[in-house]
């Protein structure tokens, strides 16, 4: 019985989470405003100038440190993006089939992507973009240089994907690879070689 009263004036703990992460998302949103008065080039130094900041960092506990420093302004910069190729019509190719880029940011996507960043499972529903969502996590922890992989079901979404949100990727100045099961070796080896790399379970060695 007290437990069900704390949990009615508390919150369940998902809900105590997210107001947790809040504060940050207004934080991120204040700084994407101030980031639409930069240049392309200035936004994609951004990017330049944390990959050389974190090689110099010696282990991977000062760099995921470095990471959740960063991560606001790292996520503003994604979400800059994604406006930025809306608000100009962005169109390229995805599986052979001519796309649109229409999708910024929600507060939803970003409390999303501050989850899996900190290692945990984010369950969304259908519609609510879960693809968008991966690419913030996945830009911030490709800063480190290490490569960032995104597992997904089958060859055709790690395909999509790619050539999809890589438009955002490759916009702020990152590689994106794709993994498939037909891929030479030496073609593999590219593909790891690049930022973010995505592919499915089976594939991934």
């Amino acid at each position: 019985m007290v437990g069900w009263i704390l949990k009615k004036i508390l919150g369940s703990k998902n809900q105590r989470e997210i107001r947790r992460m809040t504060p940050i998302v207004r934080q991120i949103n204040e700084l994407e405003q101030q980031f639409q008065s930069f240049s392309d080039d200035e936004l994609r130094g951004m990017t330049a100038a944390w990959k050389e900041d974190l090689a110099k960092l010696p282990t991977p506990e000062e760099q995921w440190k470095r990471l959740d420093e960063i991560l606001p302004e790292a996520f503003a910069v994604m979400k800059n993006a994604a406006r930025r190729l809306t608000e100009r019509g962005h169109t390229f190719t995805v599986c052979d089939q001519p796309m649109k880029w229409e999708m910024v940011h929600f507060d939803v996507q970003l409390i999303g992507g501050m989850v899996l960043h900190r290692g945990k499972i984010s369950e969304m529903a259908t519609g609510e973009g879960k693809t968008l969502v991966a690419t913030l996590p996945l830009y911030l922890n490709a800063l480190t240089g290490r490569g960032a992989h995104l597992v997904t079901v089958n060859d055709y979404l790690a395909r999509r994907d790619a050539e999809w949100m890589g438009q955002l990727y490759t916009f702020l100045g990152l590689t994106v690879g794709c993994i498939q099961h037909d891929q030479e070796p030496s073609v593999r080896r590219q593909q790891y070689a690049c930022d973010i790399t995505y592919g499915t379970n089976s594939e991934f060695g």
